[in-house]
């Protein structure tokens, strides 16, 4: 199997300079391709593929107009050209919305770099044609320090996939993919069923409870520095607002505001590393006690969202993300991953004697069985439930 890891990148000002200008020949190109792609389309030509696209480019590359595309990476191009003949191919085929072009201010920039020219160490990565100049010590802009020493597995025999260079808006980060064999346990432990929550974020059949994350001091205090930067920034759009001789209202953008952006940024990129750390955490000791499989349900997290009143609880707990977290630790453990059907009802089912309840309001935290009597915790019940549950489809 194929693990993807992503490490942040620690790059001086020229490298950084060097990463964005990367970045907006990859956008460009996305672009040439789509409009060259329309364009055709209008005149009545068929799809062009990638191949012909590429063709078309370094026709172009040999005007003086154009002449600045060779200063950088000719992967960087291919794989944009590709990526936009690959939406046009996912839009055909029903998968996506029509491709749009990429905006400088919106999208977010990226790009591609060739697996044969990639070099990893424990400390650095190299990348191609960051500089024209072979002196030994221009060559070392090409050289960017990795935040975390010795995270991406290194060797002759290793094979390296998909490497892109990303920014998040505040650093830059390089993802790539690396070919892994799957892991797996002689002794396995007895199966468990996990039941997700607002109260608590997950409860295993076993009896574990892991808390909501977002009930914590330290959670709360972000959010409520969120909350005091949205408004200040909201304070000095309206100030710096703008009326233009046909009416309408623009926002100038000053310093103080680019920075109060960048703070708001920031604050939710904490809160969201915050939840995505904890949320990891708990799927990660999960497998370490190699359970024989692991069952969950498969919930309809959009139609929760429709619920006013859970909207908000239900998207921090990130229910979609610690399911997709699970599924793929599992599969690179080689534990069997069981998705419960949505309409399988886990928390009105007796763990005991298999009894059904026609009702069961969300107020009830206590299971109270009417055959039987058996009370027992709400959402504890449901988890067994859904252990009982793999039992059955093996």
């Amino acid at each position: 199997m194929i693990k993807t890891y992503k490490v942040m990148l620690l790059p001086n000002n020229k490298q950084r300079t060097k990463l964005f200008e990367c970045a907006g020949v990859a956008r460009w190109a996305y672009n040439f391709a789509l409009a060259t792609q329309q364009e055709n389309h209008k005149n009545g030509g068929k799809f062009l593929s990638d191949g012909e696209l590429r063709k078309r480019l370094t026709e172009l590359k040999k005007q003086k107009e154009y002449d600045w595309l060779n200063k950088y990476s000719n992967n960087i191009t291919k794989q944009a050209i590709k990526d936009a003949c690959q939406s046009y191919k996912n839009f055909f085929e029903g998968r996506t919305k029509f491709p749009k072009f990429k905006s400088k201010k919106r999208s977010r920039p990226s790009f591609y770099v060739d697996t044969a020219k990639i070099k990893i160490t424990d400390t650095h990565v190299k990348l191609e044609k960051l500089t024209t100049s072979k002196k030994s010590n221009k060559q070392k802009l090409n050289y960017i320090k990795l935040a975390e020493k010795g995270r991406i597995p290194t060797g002759d025999n290793i094979k390296y996939y998909n490497p892109r260079i990303k920014f998040d808006g505040i650093n830059w980060y390089l993802t790539v993919g690396v070919e892994e064999v799957e892991t797996k346990h002689q002794n396995y432990t007895e199966g468990i069923g996990i039941d997700l929550g607002i109260k608590e974020l997950a409860v295993v059949s076993n009896g574990q409870k892991f808390k909501n994350i977002n009930k914590t001091d330290k959670v709360r205090k972000s959010e409520k520095r969120l909350k005091r930067l949205q408004r200040r920034l909201s304070r000095k759009y309206e100030l710096n607002k703008i009326q233009t001789e046909g009416g309408e209202y623009r926002y100038r953008k000053t310093a103080n505001i680019k920075k109060l952006e960048y703070l708001v940024l920031k604050t939710y990129r904490r809160l969201k590393n915050i939840r995505h750390d904890y949320t990891h955490q708990i799927t990660a000791s999960l497998v370490k006690t190699k359970p024989e499989y692991v069952v969950m349900e498969d919930l309809n997290t959009k139609g929760i969202l429709q619920n006013r009143r859970l909207a908000k609880a239900v998207q921090e707990q990130m229910f979609r993300e610690f399911i997709r977290q699970m599924e793929y630790k599992c599969q690179r453990n080689s534990i069997r991953f069981i998705l419960a059907d949505r309409f399988y009802p886990s928390s009105k089912i007796c763990s005991s004697c298999g009894n059904i309840k026609e009702q069961l309001s969300l107020s009830e935290r206590k299971y109270r069985c009417n055959q039987c009597g058996l009370e027992i915790d709400r959402d504890i019940n449901a988890s067994i439930n859904l252990k009982n549950y793999g039992k059955l489809i093996a």
